[in-house]
């Protein structure tokens, strides 16, 4: 029988072992890229909407 303890540390084990390829800056970088992409996907296409392409 497990303890939520030890399940708990397996969770978090597991999860920094998929994290820890990726280095904060790299997480850091990645985030800033796709923000700005969907900046940029949201304003086209609200002005493609809005019919004013100025």
């Amino acid at each position: 029988m497990k303890s939520p303890l030890w399940t708990l540390l397996i969770l978090v084990l597991l999860l920094m072992a998929v994290v820890a390829p990726f280095s904060a800056l790299a997480m850091l970088m990645l985030f800033t890229l796709v923000s700005v992409f969907v900046w940029a996907f949201w304003t086209f296409i609200r002005t493609l909407f809005a019919g004013d392409a100025t």
